[in-house]
């Protein structure tokens, strides 16, 4: 270790992994400081990756150069591509993960990563020298300097551990919580808050019955999430399984009410609205008989099984009690139960678009310090600080992404313009642009951005060119290739779809909704031949051709929308001093001063800014 580094990390998890290799791929020292090496990449709650909205952003952190995608690929224990019934902006890749697997490929290649060294402490302090953060200060009192410090603490500042009547300091299951860093920063003038999370107990798989449960296998046809081709998918996969909870469940598990912290007082935060404990679903939908119980292998080999949908901080007797009657538990074995977790965090309004604080030059935060929560979203996170923080240092341009551009652009700018009061997580619903941010177009997006950045390697941008080469070559064979009524009217009949009287261009035939360019293709011989010749073979480019036939119309629509909406992020707005504005409303002088945005697009998705707001603004900078 030494005594002076570029960027210290405080945190191992998925938003200090990213930001380390990012940093360090950039070309700045790092220091990762964590309090415990062995819990590098821990996957603290359900062993997977991606799903709904998540499956877009781990793409976009591997199309930019970050590394969640190939530790997720080289981890999987199954592959499912969810939505597939859905048009191709609701499609959403999810892997189920080896718990250890997914952790050593991460140590691994963070140590495989030139400039990462690692500290194992806990770090107490923030050294601060007027408004700049210039180093940290550990538990053993040790001082170390750098450049920047992104903090990533995860569930750890002030973690208090809830199981049924019981309460004690933690961050995680059997780890410490970590103290004094919020104490210093609200000293600080930062304001600071308190959420919840919660993780369900883990079984014995031996004592399951799976032959009472729905079996839930991968894709015939695994994918992956990396664009690298040396990254390969699934030969070989592990099934879930699917039951059920019931009335007797549920009454069992209201007879713990009385001992639960989250009735009794005892948790006075807000835990996720989108991922809640099995009491506060019975609770709350009390009209529901049943609530469906995913059972996820923990790895290959292990016998633990995690129960997902059974998330809970009942005592632990309450607990095993109404999990065997659950179809399948009736003989189930507890190796651990369920808890929940409150934590602080520091409501992400005072970050700027960089993700560096507002209030000290040089600190950033990410992941659930800034109260989302998700492996997902606290891995772009720590990708997009440390990128920026590494460009802070050499005083240049942070870079931000769009709302237009990605996902990591919504959750970043949803984050420092509206806030949150409760943890939160990333949906589809959430971005205004989802037709553009698809799963399949995460590179063509982002790898140029990633490559201008010194990110995403020459061998990515190669492999993107070749990718461009080969889906335009497609696209103008679909639209230049003329086929005849009696070459395809049997194949549209058998498809449900109307013939056709003349001569018509391919890309006609693609672009109606109950055909597909891979069932043409083992329709007509010859043209599948022609199409595998223009592409090489490669499906990723093909699938990007079809789609770009079917949906261009609603894409070109979204782009010219975007393009109108993003006319107003173009408009730079000064440093000003909105209170002394008095035509505007009492509201926007609040949020607009606490908020600072950096144009008049972020001000006006600020909640509680009108539309006349930004007009008195527009008139009062002369525009």
């Amino acid at each position: 270790m030494l005594d002076q580094y570029d960027i210290i990390v405080v945190g191992g998890g998925h938003a200090g992994n990213e930001a380390a290799a990012a940093a360090a791929n950039l070309g700045s020292s790092v220091l990762m400081v964590t309090m415990n090496m062995g819990t590098i990449g821990q996957m603290s709650c359900n062993p997977a990756m991606g799903g709904v909205a998540k499956g877009q952003i781990v793409r976009e952190i591997d199309a930019l150069g970050g590394y969640s995608g190939i530790v997720s690929d080289h981890s999987a224990i199954q592959f499912r591509m969810l939505n597939l019934s859905k048009g191709p902006a609701m499609w959403s890749p999810r892997t189920q993960n080896d718990r250890l697997l997914f952790a050593n490929e991460w140590r691994l290649m963070l140590e495989r990563t030139p400039g990462v060294d690692f500290w194992q402490d806990m770090v107490s302090e923030l050294l601060v020298e007027g408004d700049t953060v210039c180093g940290v200060r550990t538990q053993m009192g040790m001082e170390i300097r750098s450049k920047a410090v992104v903090l990533t603490n995860g569930t750890f500042l002030n973690g208090l551990i809830h199981l049924g009547e019981k309460n004690f300091g933690g961050g995680r299951a059997a780890e410490r919580a970590a103290t004094g860093i919020t104490e210093q920063l609200i000293a600080l003038g930062f304001e600071s808050g308190r959420m919840k999370t919660g993780t369900p107990p883990r079984v014995d798989g031996r004592s399951l019955d799976y032959s009472v449960m729905e079996e839930q296998k991968g894709d015939e046809n695994p994918r992956k999430f990396s664009f690298l081709p040396e990254v390969k998918a699934l030969e070989t996969q592990r099934s879930c399984h699917i039951t059920y909870t019931n009335p007797v469940v549920h009454d069992l598990l209201r007879e713990g009410f009385d001992r639960s912290p989250m009735f009794n007082g005892s948790i006075q935060s807000i835990g996720p609205r989108y991922c809640p404990s099995i009491e506060d679903k019975i609770n709350r939908f009390a009209e529901r008989e049943r609530h469906q119980i995913f059972v996820e292998p923990e790895g290959w080999d292990t016998i633990e099984v995690y129960v997902n949908g059974f998330s809970t901080s009942l005592p632990e007797d309450v607990q095993l009690k109404a999990m065997r009657q659950i179809p399948g538990f009736e003989k189930a074995k507890m190796f651990r139960p369920g808890y929940a977790i409150e934590y602080d965090f520091f409501p992400p309004t005072q970050l700027k678009a960089s993700l560096e604080t507002k209030k000290l030059r040089g600190l950033f935060f990410a992941g659930q310090i800034n109260g989302t929560t998700g492996y997902e979203e606290a891995a772009c996170q720590g990708l997009m600080a440390g990128i920026n923080a590494h460009l802070a240092i050499h005083e240049k341009e942070p870079f931000i992404l769009e709302r237009d551009e990605a996902y990591i652009g919504v959750l970043i700018d949803d984050l420092v313009t509206k806030g949150t009061e409760e943890p939160y997580r990333m949906f589809t619903s959430r971005a205004e642009y989802r037709i553009l941010l698809r799963q399949d177009n995460a590179d063509l997006r982002l790898t140029e951005k990633g490559y201008t950045l010194g990110l995403a390697s020459a061998s990515r941008m190669s492999r993107l060119d070749q990718k461009i080469n080969r889906m335009d070559a497609v696209s103008s064979y679909l639209k230049g290739e003329s086929i005849a009524p009696e070459e395809v009217n049997t194949y549209l009949e058998e498809h449900g779809s109307a013939p056709i009287s003349q001569k018509i261009k391919m890309h006609s035939i693609l672009s109606r909704p109950n055909i597909t360019l891979q069932s043409w293709m083992v329709h007509d011989e010859k043209r599948s031949d022609a199409i595998l010749e223009l592409s090489h073979g490669d499906q990723e480019a093909m699938e990007e051709a079809e789609i770009l036939v079917k949906y261009q119309g609603y894409i070109s629509k979204e782009r010219d929308l975007a393009e109108r909406m993003n006319s107003l992020d173009l408009v730079p707005l000064p440093a000003l001093d909105f209170r002394s504005i008095s035509s505007l409303s009492s509201e926007a002088r609040e949020k607009l001063t606490k908020v600072k945005p950096r144009n008049l697009g972020q001000a006006s998705r600020i909640s509680g800014v009108s539309p006349s707001d930004i007009s008195i603004l527009m008139v009062h900078i002369g525009r």
